[in-house]
């Protein structure tokens, strides 16, 4: 997972920022809105890799992935023969290397995997009080928060962030912070809607499938339509990016309004959730790079790319304490109240159905005395887990309007990047 993480990590930079240098700027946005269209065959995910789980074994999605790459990996081979970078031409490779960051690479890596661990796992595999969480946190946030600009700032020679690169500081930090809010309400939406269609609305591997299709086509049209425009209109980035802080924000908080019995009214929140969150999560990270200056535009776009992994990572860290903190007494009251209901008091019985049904086991739910061999009994307990699960998703979606909330904010404050859309050209390919 680690390597295939880096891989994905690095061509999704590389596309962007490749894609970008060989673009006149005012064009910029047409030509990334071609890139993204890429990424169609993947828009129903959810769907492939619940047909393939369910008629073969999950290894086989990574094989499809991994095929995919391939096919990149011999385009990227015989295909592309990029000039030498403005940056390094004259310079033999021991000048080029001493002028890598190492120390800075080092601070910032090895904080934001230690801070993100610590994140990752506190109130889900350890309790936010114990060590196996504070260490990594604290450590982390010390490397990448503290140090790691101590000595960008003071001591490197060749900084991985050069200064220069703050050429328009208020657009680039405006737009970096709705990048970090986009990167947790997109996180909001793929990471737990895909499981809420699963454990609320059934486990037909087709039905969540199909349930999953209208927020990852709906992504990538608000990516689609929001890079065109970005060119169209030569700028007008702050009326865009407010129209779409606005839709993320309304689209997901909206996505609080669903119970077990209305999924026919999500599919318009969904639609209206993934055109806001397209509409800043790829145009963000190409409007930095229109006003940052021409031999940094891969560098640009790599701190676009881990502001929104660390903003997508504190915002999946929210919602899942959110969540679980809800589903725990909500458990307890519906499928505990479902098991009295059937006739079940002994407390350990209970516990199991409760533990089954957020493990999403419902099968051995048919194994506990007293709704083995009862297809009524077995009906009302997954109903009832269905509720709890519902009632419990709602509040995801109604935290991820304060997040939305500092984006649509802002927005308004941005300055407009219309001076930057000029016909020049980063890079020339001969």
């Amino acid at each position: 997972m680690t390597f295939s993480g880096v891989g994905a990590g690095i061509c999704e930079l590389t596309s962007l920022a490749v894609t970008s240098e060989l673009a006149p700027t005012r064009k910029r946005g047409k030509y990334v809105a071609v890139l993204v269209f890429t990424i169609i065959p993947f828009c129903p995910s959810v769907l492939w890799a619940q047909l393939i789980s369910f008629h073969s074994t999950w290894r086989y999605c990574t094989l499809f992935a991994g095929l995919w790459a391939a096919i990149g990996l011999v385009g990227t081979l015989f295909f592309y023969f990029p000039p030498p970078r403005p940056n390094s031409r004259g310079l033999t490779r021991r000048e080029i290397i001493s002028e890598i960051d190492f120390v800075g690479g080092f601070l910032s890596i090895t904080g934001m995997i230690l801070f993100l661990a610590g994140l990752e796992w506190g109130g889900y595999q350890y309790q936010w009080h114990t060590a196996h969480v504070l260490a990594p946190l604290l450590i982390g946030a010390l490397l990448l928060l503290i140090l790691f600009p101590i000595w960008e700032i003071k001591f490197a020679k060749y900084p991985m962030f050069p200064s220069r690169m703050k050429q328009d500081a208020r657009i680039l930090t405006l737009t970096l912070i709705i990048t970090a809010i986009s990167g947790a309400n997109f996180f909001s939406v793929i990471m737990f809607w895909p499981t809420q269609a699963f454990n609320v609305y059934g486990h037909d591997p087709i039905g969540v499938g199909l349930r999953g299709i209208p927020i990852g086509f709906s992504i990538l049209g608000g990516a689609v339509i929001v890079l065109w425009l970005l060119s169209v209109f030569r700028g007008h980035n702050r009326e865009l990016m407010i129209i779409s802080s606005v839709l993320m924000t309304a689209g997901c908080g909206a996505l609080g309004c669903a119970t077990r019995f209305n999924l026919h009214t999500l599919w318009g929140l969904l639609i209206l959730a993934g055109l806001g969150i397209g509409g800043i999560v790829v145009p963000a990270s190409i409007m930095t790079t229109i006003i940052c200056p021409d031999d940094i535009i891969a560098t640009v776009t790599a701190l676009t790319l881990s502001i929104r992994v660390i903003g997508g990572c504190i915002g999946y860290t929210t919602y899942y304490n959110v969540f679980i903190n809800k589903f725990v007494p909500n458990a307890t009251k519906y499928i505990g109240g479902a098991m009295v209901e059937i006739g079940v008091t002994n407390l350990t019985y209970i516990t199991q159905a409760i533990e089954y049904t957020g493990a999403s086991l419902l099968p051995l739910l048919k194994t506990i005395p007293g709704i083995a061999g009862n297809d009524t009994a077995y009906n009302i307990v997954v109903l009832a887990g269905q509720v709890a699960y519902a009632e419990s998703y709602r509040w995801v979606y109604l935290t991820s309007i304060a997040f939305g909330g500092v984006a649509i904010i802002s927005s308004i404050f941005l300055g407009n990047i219309s001076k930057y859309m000029d016909d020049h050209v980063a890079v020339v390919m001969h």
